[in-house]
């Protein structure tokens, strides 16, 4: 059998030589070229085909190919019939991508020098990586998107375009952009003067039977396109098809705009998640470190997609070494949160001041430990703010109920401190914090019972809150069937199913307060 290096491609070759002649002849004669008949066209005498725009923040690659490549086939079969084909191409420049990108560039020429000089190691990969953390920490309801059945990919776009690049220079760099050249591209519209033209070139050698007098690219850059669409604009507004209103959506307080899903740099494919904030009113008289914040109500404020089990409260869970704060949602009103959620918030106009969090008083979750707070359903008065290792600052608020019936975190994280002193001594939790308060049956879930918690994590022997994986298959079970199957045994909604009672409960919460 002959080697690879001995292996002839004389009919490769061949084809690619007569692929070559016929394309300059095909822009010689124009062939792609489309102008209307003298007269009507008859039905299968006419053509048209069209292709979303693709985004110009890079070469294009075998993605756009493979999905063109059906677009040109169809196209081409009909100009063999004879039929008036009209192929007509355009580029997207317009949205957040291409700014981001320059604006990153912009920002480490800043910090690195022009050329940069990076560092070596790199501590944070936030800006271009999905990190996948601990997906089974307590406090974070995942599974019950894939209750309602949503599922989201991580691989976004822009980390294909990447290459697995962590700094813009080096992506641009990777791509053959010289040195000397890749500090314009700080300026957007150098992208957009940039890649078109090298797509248009690529598509020619595609082969792709396109009548380029009707190519175009997006933005106010193209005065056409930019009146077309405020025509658009001002025809739906005078109609009453588009309204200025208020909604939530991903928002960039950088650019002081909406961050739309194929305007981000990095997280395609992330939409808001709706939360129902659970206000825990702390109990006067404040300790001495809260006195700052007397004649103000202060809440300790959880988030949760599962208002429905807000009957089974034993307690708070926050992170003993997180950085909390007590932030001004009004003139009466305090909410103890992490930093990050107060921001959030601010932008909700869930602050005194908007878009701006002011924080009254630092806190780390240390300073939280014992405070007894009253929260709204629980059939315990009053419950208790305990230690969870496991809680991420980054999502929610840092603060988080328990509702050991129905959580197989938070079951396990309460047997943990019950059972073992040494781990209370360590974060000075006193036993009359803990110890009297037993799980509450709220949810009749079959086949688990009214302590689903209790009983699966039983039956999976799991002896610890450090058993992530099978606490991981544990709250799945737990929170399918209980969504799904489970009937409120307590409370207003008695007898209803779950998926009934949710949404009530959740408005009931919403409507005291």
């Amino acid at each position: 059998m002959a080697s690879e290096t001995s292996r002839s491609f004389v009919r490769r070759d061949r084809l690619r030589e007569i692929e070559s002649k016929v394309q300059k002849w095909w822009e010689e004669k124009q062939v792609f070229k489309s102008e209307p008949g003298n007269k009507p066209p008859q039905e299968g005498e006419k053509f048209f085909g069209n292709f979303p725009f693709p985004y110009m923040n890079g070469y294009l690659h075998l993605g756009h190919a493979f999905s063109l490549s059906k677009l040109e086939f169809a196209a081409a079969f009909h100009r063999l019939r004879g039929a008036n084909v009209l192929l007509p191409f355009a580029f997207h420049c317009t949205g957040m991508p291409i700014k981001a990108s320059a604006d990153k560039l912009a920002r480490e020429i800043q910090q690195f020098g022009n050329p940069p000089v990076f560092p070596e190691e790199i501590d944070e990969l936030e800006n271009l990586t999905v990190v996948d953390k601990d997906k089974n920490a307590g406090g974070n309801d995942e599974n019950e998107n894939a209750v309602a059945g949503k599922f989201k990919g991580k691989k976004s776009k822009v980390a294909a375009k990447s290459g697995g690049q962590v700094y813009q220079w080096e992506i641009m760099r990777s791509v053959g952009i010289s040195d000397a050249e890749i500090s314009e591209f700080q300026d957007p519209y150098k992208w957009l003067s940039y890649f078109p033209p090298l797509a248009v070139d690529d598509l020619k050698a595609f082969g792709f039977g396109c009548d380029w007098r009707r190519s175009f690219i997006t933005t106010d850059m193209n005065p056409y396109f930019d009146a077309f669409v405020r025509w658009h604009m001002r025809k739906l507004k005078a109609s009453g098809k588009v309204v200025k209103d208020v909604r939530y959506t991903v928002f960039s307080p950088l650019d002081g705009q909406p961050c739309a899903d194929h305007d981000r740099a990095s997280g395609e494919g992330v939409q808001p998640q709706e939360y129902t904030i659970i206000k825990m009113e702390v109990v006067s008289p404040f300790p001495e470190k809260f006195k700052v914040l007397e004649g103000k109500k202060v809440f300790l404020a959880a988030a949760t997609l599962r208002p429905e089990t807000m009957y089974g409260q034993t307690n708070a869970w926050v992170l003993p070494d997180g950085k909390y704060g007590a932030f001004e949602i009004n003139e009466t009103e305090v909410f103890v949160v992490a930093h990050r959620a107060a921001l959030n918030l601010a932008y909700q106009n869930h602050s005194r001041v908007p878009q701006k969090p002011t924080c009254l008083l630092e806190l780390t979750g240390q300073d939280l430990i014992g405070l007894p707070v009253k929260s709204p359903l629980s059939l315990n008065e009053i419950i208790y703010v305990l230690p969870m290792l496991s809680i991420l600052m980054d999502k929610g608020t840092g603060v988080v109920t328990s509702v050991p019936s129905d959580s197989p975190d938070d079951y396990m994280a309460l047997q943990d401190l019950k059972s073992k002193a040494a781990f209370r001594a360590k974060f000075g939790v006193k036993d009359e914090w803990v110890l009297p308060f037993e799980v509450l049956p709220i949810i009749e879930v079959p086949p688990f019972g009214n302590k689903c918690a209790e009983t699966v994590c039983l039956q999976m022997k799991i002896k610890s809150q450090n058993e992530k994986d099978k606490l991981a298959e544990a709250k799945k079970q737990t929170y399918l069937k209980g969504f799904t199957d489970g009937t409120m045994i307590v409370g207003e909604f008695k007898d209803k199913k779950v998926q009934e009672a949710k949404p009530l409960i959740r408005s009931k919460l919403l409507e005291t307060g």
